[in-house]
């Protein structure tokens, strides 16, 4: 018997823009309407309830954090809940052991299995050309210390946020603990490189559905938030590295798409990396040389 579910990125707007009202009204529409859809799985993108304020430093950061129990949180759980749907829920969490860039895993039955927290935080330069403000991240967020993977929606799924993508040993982690697909909150924009950042974007996305034989389920922020555009394109790409979705780059949109579970088996067995893996050569990816 066939494994096929739908599955959605959620590509809500700028929240510098609209605010969070009318982005949490943007999400709460968005889950009605992948119920419509059938969807079962559903992602929002990186930090999709406040700006992207990691680009900038402010000293009085705290108001853009939530605690886990937030009710803007509870709602759309609620909601995802009531449609059946098995939701990965970022958000910036205020927590007493610290601050994190973080997203909840939530089934279909309204569960929460539990918080995945970003364990690559990036920080990079700024320039002076338009858009090249750098990002900031090392400031406000804690690195998560765990990458697990959740049973939803009739599958395992492991999730890694934004920058985690870069990294093709989170994702390989992920796979051998059994993730059949990645999904991926992003909030991915051109910074000072338009053509080189629109360019490269897919990258990494295909290249970790393709070198795992997994599902990748990425979703972006889309729109302006001063100088920074965010690409948008949020995608679903298969276990053979084949984009089988993409939104757009302007407005806000509810990316759904129907995939096979079993193509993640089918992928491995065809391309057998894990039959000619090489792990007793991989040491110095763990452990410093002693040479």
């Amino acid at each position: 018997m066939a494994r096929r579910i739908v599955v959605a990125a959620a590509q809500t707007g700028s929240v510098a823009q609209d605010g969070l009202a009318q982005i949490e009204a943007q999400a709460q529409q968005m889950l009605d309407e992948a119920a419509r859809l059938s969807v079962r799985l559903l992602t929002f993108s990186e930090l999709f309830l406040a700006p992207f304020f990691p680009n900038r430093l402010e000293e009085y950061f705290d108001g853009y954090f939530m605690d886990a129990d937030d009710s803007v949180l509870k709602r759309l759980r609620q909601k995802a809940h009531s449609h059946g749907i098995a939701l990965v829920l970022p958000w910036a969490e205020r927590n007493p052991s610290g601050y994190f860039n973080s997203a909840q895993v939530i089934d279909e039955n309204g569960a929460i299995l539990g918080t995945y927290r970003k364990t690559h935080i990036p920080a990079y330069f700024p320039n002076e050309a338009r858009g090249g403000t750098g990002s900031y991240e090392k400031f406000y967020f804690t690195p998560g210390d765990r990458l697990d993977t959740y049973p939803v929606a009739g599958t395992r799924i492991g999730v890694q946020i934004c920058n985690d993508r870069l990294y093709p040993e989170a994702s390989r982690a992920l796979a051998l603990k059994g993730a059949e697909l990645i999904a991926m909150p992003i909030c991915y924009s051109t910074y000072s490189d338009p053509a080189h950042r629109s360019a490269i974007w897919d990258v990494p996305l295909r290249a970790r559905a393709y070198e795992n034989g997994a599902c990748v389920l990425a979703c972006n922020r889309v729109g302006t938030e001063g100088v920074r555009h965010h690409l948008g394109r949020s995608m679903v790409v298969d276990p053979r590295g084949t984009i089988l979705a993409e939104a757009g780059t302007e407005e806000p949109e509810l990316l759904s798409c129907q995939i096979d579970l079993d193509a993640a088996a089918a992928a491995r067995k065809g391309f057998p990396w894990w039959r000619d893996r090489r792990p007793d050569l991989y040491d110095p990816l763990v452990h410093a040389s002693q040479d």
